[in-house]
């Protein structure tokens, strides 16, 4: 095997972070490979020849060429031209060598300024790793938002716009399941993927996300791990206006299902994209709009139920939401509230068709039998198809249907047990300021 130099003085910086990035984890501490990571970019971009680093084992944990990967470095040297230098490279108790070809032209390298260079690098890398970056931030604090973590409402207000991040815009939390090409989760290498390529993939997804929604920058998305984003969408008419319906979409059931319809069509449109652009499954999962800087912990639990359960039964590539997933949403969701909530959803446009909503009290009473139905109704079977026919019609639900009519059966019974209370519930939620 020879040595490839590939890497002059106008080398793209771009394509060797691809192969750094490349590059199998080692056992190493993270500190420490990342560090040698960053000694082998800087050095082969100023020196413009290859560049490697081994661990104490003498294996190369970090190489400017791929093809060098986890082989012994004296392979590595034996391979290539002559003139190779090795400078010890050592952090918080970790050894190993950094080792510097022969340049393509033949130019000699003082191993004194090797020396200099890589402790300047590990110098420069350690100290900015400890810093606390924006996004590491930003991101821990939507993390801390959606989990509900004891912090008080003031001091989530005030980190809040520190970091640039508005929170008294109505905001619906869309969750976004991309783990097949963040983590690589369907590739035969997943295990070998690196932290830094999978951040990277990450940022990918926020960008074209960012880029989607035309959004002024990234500072309500964050990569929460294990392949999922999260984005804090404005969910106001004013942000959703390419996405609704001129007409109506019939969004007035209440302030927590405001404009649903218009962000399931952005979501749908946005999985589309970010399969074109990922050529791998993405699934969103979408919550309601909830009020106040507590709402957003309710939105993400609504996000992440659906996106659970959707992908269970379901499927791949799609967008998942309460109100779409049938009885699942009844039976797979734990918090009584959001099962009322749904349950007054659902019925909502019943709620000025008293004659329609009599008929299907009686028709649940009678087992579903249309002919005792009407009976007990004194009306025709025909008036009674039509009445069932304008419900499928209002409410998307098919009383006719086995599936459809256990739901209208369990929201009757779920809004009954809340009281009337559960009709108005939504009116009562104070507006953010």
């Amino acid at each position: 095997m020879v040595v490839e130099q590939r890497m002059g003085p106008g080398v793209d910086a771009e394509r060797q972070r691809e192969n750094r990035d490349a590059a199998p984890p080692s056992g190493d501490s993270g500190g420490f490979q990342r560090v040698a990571e960053a000694v082998v970019l800087r050095a082969a971009e100023l020196l413009g020849t290859h560049v490697a680093v081994s661990d104490a084992n003498g294996t190369i944990i970090a190489s400017s060429d791929p093809a060098f990967m986890r082989q012994p470095l004296s392979q590595a040297e034996s391979s290539g031209p002559g003139g190779w230098i090795r400078v010890p490279f050592q952090l918080e108790g970790s050894v190993g060598e950094v080792a510097v070809a022969g340049t393509p032209g033949g130019e000699v390298i003082s191993p004194r300024f090797v020396q200099v260079l890589v402790d300047l690098v590990v110098s420069q890398v350690t100290v900015v790793d400890r810093l606390p970056h924006q996004h590491e931030l930003k991101d821990r604090f939507i993390s801390d938002l959606l989990h509900h973590t004891g912090m008080d409402t003031g001091a989530l207000s005030r980190e809040a716009k520190v970091l640039g991040i508005d929170l008294s815009t109505p905001r619906a939390v869309i969750l976004i399941d991309a783990a097949e090409y963040i983590l690589g989760s369907s590739r035969p290498d997943a295990s070998m993927t690196t932290d830094a390529e999978i951040r990277r993939r990450a940022q990918r997804v926020i960008g074209s996300v960012v880029s989607f929604f035309k959004l002024p920058d990234a500072t309500i998305c964050a990569y929460l791990g294990d392949g999922e984003v999260v984005v804090l969408k404005a969910s106001n008419s004013k942000n959703l206006e390419i996405w609704l319906d001129p007409e109506g979409d019939g969004e007035d059931a209440g302030a927590s299902w405001a404009n649903l319809t218009a962000l399931k069509r952005a979501a749908r449109a946005l999985v589309f994209r970010l399969r074109a652009e990922t050529r791998t499954a993405v699934n969103i999962g979408i919550g309601r709009y909830h009020p106040g800087v507590r709402g957003f912990s309710r939105s993400f639990e609504d996000a992440r139920a659906a996106l659970s359960l959707g992908g269970r039964f379901k499927g791949q590539n799609q967008v998942h939401c309460l109100d779409g997933l049938g009885l699942a949403a009844f039976v797979g969701v734990a918090d009584e509230r959001t099962k009322i909530d749904l349950a007054t959803y659902l019925l909502s446009p019943l709620d000025h068709e008293p004659e329609l909503l009599e008929s299907l009290e009686v028709f649940f009473r009678e087992d579903c039998c249309p002919s005792s139905v009407a009976k007990q109704l004194s009306i025709h079977r025909n008036t009674l198809s039509y009445r069932l026919d304008k419900v499928k019609s209002l409410t998307g639900l098919d009383p006719h249907r086995f599936d459809d009519a256990v739901q209208i059966r369990l929201a009757f019974v779920l809004r009954a047990l809340a009281g009337p209370e559960a009709d108005c519930a939504d009116a009562h939620e104070p507006v953010p300021a």
